[in-house]
Order: structure tokens, then sequence, then C-alpha cells
């Protein structure tokens, strides 16, 4: 069982993810919620509170902007140093059948969703090495896995940033620093809105139960839910043609 402490950083305030993730490291320790209009996150700072954070710090972060990054980071750790735990909770989900006939948004989802991350996951391994102690989580997809033509442009950026987290996994060993890196499956939630749940879908509080044990047992990477890993094993295997006509 790994002990963690340190401040927990959730880098995309908002998301239902970090917020459940972050609850279920708060107790003692000091929560800094990162965010656009870091001034609103009221409901998520309270939620905090009552999941026994020391304290709960709103601080203005704009993932899409990455020369900000690294002063972000930094001006975090001086401010509510030694980081513990650095969560990337980020990252949008767009339309597919926009992406595809506008080339500003797709580039859209793909800047946000891998673009910014290899910039902040870089800033943050760095100042974690640096301190020669901390966790980095990660949120992957098994959209990513295998990239579906339903879902291509996010599913591609998904692809991108598995194999980026994957390969700074490695090159952090030995750093005192680790990477978990999480491969939910379809998540019901504010993102996923309107849309009809796949198969082994997941809430928001499943995906961070799983995360949290993860990290707890100092796993490197969880599939939430576990059956997905076997079932995208196989579904590398089928013939394209049938591949190219399942749906999200």
């Amino acid at each position: 069982m790994v002990r963690m402490s340190g401040s927990v950083v959730v880098l995309g305030g908002r998301s239902e993810i970090g917020s459940e993730v972050a609850a279920r490291l708060a107790s003692g320790r000091v929560v800094v919620l990162a965010a656009r209009r870091s001034g609103e996150l009221v409901e998520e700072a309270a939620a905090l509170r009552a999941a026994g954070a020391t304290e709960v710090v709103p601080v203005e972060f704009d993932a899409d902007d990455l020369g900000a990054h690294e002063e972000a980071l930094a001006g975090i750790a001086r401010a509510h140093g030694p980081i513990g735990t650095i969560v990337v909770a980020f990252g949008i989900l767009g339309d597919q059948s926009r992406a595809e006939a506008e080339v500003d948004h797709a580039v859209a989802i793909v800047h946000t969703d891998y673009v910014a991350h290899v910039s902040v996951l870089t800033h943050a391994a760095n100042l974690l090495r640096r301190q020669g102690s901390g966790e980095l989580v990660v949120f992957s997809s098994v959209a990513g896995v295998r990239v579906r033509r339903a879902n291509y442009v996010y599913g591609s950026a998904k692809a991108g940033l598995d194999g980026f987290a994957s390969g700074l996994s490695d090159a952090l060993a030995g750093s005192g620093v680790r990477l978990l890196l999480v491969r939910p499956g379809f998540v019901v939630g504010r993102m996923t809105t309107g849309m009809s749940p796949a198969p082994f879908s997941s809430t928001p509080a499943q995906v961070a139960e799983a995360t949290v044990r993860a990290l707890r047992k100092g796993r490197g990477e969880v599939w939430v839910p576990g059956v997905l890993r076997p079932v995208f094993f196989g579904m590398r295997l089928l013939p394209r043609a049938l591949w190219r006509r399942l749906p999200r």
C-alpha cells in the first residue's frame, strides 16, 4: 500500500472524474483546483472541504494556453508544495461530424486532448523530478486503443496521449515520480449527456474509485471497468470492414 501525502492538484477543476478523485484523496491535504473561471468553483470546493481537505484553493488555469503551463505549475508548487499528486483531468469530446467538416474544430479537439497534455505533463514531470517525488494521474480512453470511425478525431488524440503517457511513465522509472495511466470506457456524465451509454459504461465515481485504488496499490495502469482489457484485446482482431461499422 502506497502512502500518499503532499498537496493534490487537479488540472481541470470542473471535471467530474477529477473532482471525484480529489474527494477520495482530500483528507488531511491541501487541494488545488485549477481551471478557467476558477472563482466559480464554489460547489466543487465545498464538496472537497466536506471530504476532509484542510484547504481548497482555486487557481486560474487555461489548458489551451501552452505558454502559461510552466509558471502555473511553478506557482502552485511555490504556494502549496510539495505536490503529492497531479491529476490531469481536462479534455473535450467535441463533435465528430463537425470535426469532419470544420478543420478548426478538429484541430481544437486534438490541441486540447493531446497537444495541451503533452505540454503540461512534460512540465509536471520535470517539476516532480526536481522535487524527487510525486504522482501523475493521466486519463486516456479505450477510444484510443483502436480508433473507430465513429469518433476518430477524439480517438486519435487519446491514442497519442496513451502512447505519450506510456513512454513518459517509462522515462520516470527510478526518479521517485510515478505515473498512473487510466483507460476508462464510456463514462456517463456531463460530457456524454444525450448519448446512449455503451456496453460496460461507468460513472465518474466508479472511475475515481478504480483510479484511487490503483494509486494506493502503486499500479502503473488501470482499465475501468477491468473487463474492457480482454474485450479490447479481442477487438484488435476484428476485421477492418466490421470495425468501421461499430458505433461510438
